[in-house]
């Protein structure tokens, strides 16, 4: 499942109908009292939870049915199962056994490399000009489309496929967990549930091809770094189910001023802080005063790279690092949401952390174990402990930006 963040209802002043004695009730009145409760019910919803498919809904693939033409009788075939599901808008979507429910995917395959097909369905508003002004019943209803662009918020995702270049024949997957070209892909429907407190997310730096000093070396360890943020943010709907990590990490080049903001928490590798310009640290110091959050990681065993990273913080920057141990007992480092009287050992090395002025920076390899190691070695206890610190951090980096741009 992919993670998403959907917009908060619209904020807007409700406009109620007045009764009073004597009041003359026509449709525009009587419709107008009807949609005052639609609207309150809909941004309740909207307020504390989240779209997705409430039940049902499924697809598997079909044989040609009878009526279909004979260019369309091919592998072509899908049928949605009934079920329901909730938009956006808190409208419910309901796809009842009796009505067709046959889909043909029409889609050109590309003629090179891949193109991913998305089996949407959508809320129709039944309140339509041009029908007939007496009839008694609207039936609320529904739509199915196939996108060659990913879902907008309206949209439920029922299924993707990925199609390949030559005669689409739609498959069943072997493995319903790792899909492959062809096959019916359910990994990312959404399921509809409670809104979590916060949504949280984070980017690192993005490079471009003038910055002669930057190899591929050093893309490798900042895709891993990428890797392992995202693991951590998998992490949290199941640890901490209040707060939603972004599973997709952003890459954002400190040259672009407006586009840093949009994130929670930034990291930075320790070669990337020594490495920063001017520009960029003018950059960095404006993200910290809008609530941002900058993390840094650096290995135990360089003391001279650890001591100049304290003299760009401190000179640059203007920001005192606390020690663990001089922070307050309550710091939500510490304590929120889960309580650490003492950073922990990873892998037994060490971690040390120290924080100020929106700046965490952390001593020893602890992004390393928010994920899988390559060899395979770390222990589960040590991912764990691991993920909850990053959670902590996470959660700290919400609250510290939330605060801060409720006083701008």
């Amino acid at each position: 499942m992919n993670d998403k963040s959907f917009s908060s209802p619209s904020i807007e002043p409700f406009d109620r109908l007045h009764v009073y004695d004597s009041l003359m009730m026509n449709a525009k009145r009587w419709l107008m009292a009807h949609e005052y409760h639609r609207r309150r019910q809909n941004v309740h919803y909207q307020s504390l939870n989240q779209p997705g498919i409430v039940c049902g809904l499924g697809v598997k693939l079909i044989e040609p049915p009878e009526e279909a033409p004979a260019q369309f009788r091919d592998k072509r075939w899908l049928e949605i199962q009934p079920g329901i599901a909730i938009d956006i808008e808190g409208n419910p979507i309901i796809v009842n056994p009796s009505v067709n429910r046959k889909f043909r995917i029409a889609t050109a395959p590309p003629t090179t490399g891949t193109l991913t097909v998305y089996l949407v369905v959508s809320f129709v508003e039944p309140e339509n000009p041009e029908r007939k002004q007496d009839i008694e019943v609207l039936r609320e209803w529904f739509r199915f489309d196939e996108k060659t662009s990913p879902p907008n918020e309206k949209e439920i995702e029922l299924c993707r496929i990925e199609l390949q270049p030559g005669v689409v024949k739609l498959q069943k997957p072997k493995d319903v967990l790792f899909p492959e070209v062809n096959d019916i892909d359910l990994r990312y429907r959404l399921l509809a549930k409670a809104r979590p407190e916060a949504v949280v997310n984070a980017a690192l730096m993005k490079y471009s091809d003038a910055d002669d000093w930057y190899n591929s070396d050093m893309q490798k360890l900042s895709d891993r770094d990428r890797e392992n943020l995202s693991y951590l943010m998998r992490s949290t709907s199941s640890l901490y189910p209040a707060l939603q990590g972004i599973a997709e990490i952003g890459q954002v080049s400190l040259q672009n001023k407006r586009a840093i903001v949009d994130y929670d928490l930034f990291f930075l590798a320790d070669w990337q802080v020594v490495n920063l310009n001017e520009e960029e640290l003018h950059t960095l110091s404006i993200y910290l005063k809008t609530g941002g959050i900058i993390l840094i990681e650096t290995p135990t065993n360089n003391s001279f790279l650890i001591d100049n990273i304290h003299k760009i913080i401190t000179d640059k920057l203007d920001i005192d690092l606390l020690s663990w141990q001089e922070m307050s007992r309550y710091h939500p480092l510490r304590t929120q949401p889960f309580l650490f009287a003492i950073p922990p050992n990873i892998n037994q090395q060490s971690i040390e952390i120290q924080s100020g002025g929106g700046i965490i920076l952390v001593i020893g390899n602890l992004l390393s174990a928010w994920g899988i190691d390559d060899e395979l070695s770390l222990d589960r206890n040590d991912i764990r402990t691991a993920q909850e610190l990053g959670i902590n951090i996470l959660h700290f980096a919400w609250c510290r930006r939330q605060m801060t741009q409720l006083l701008q």
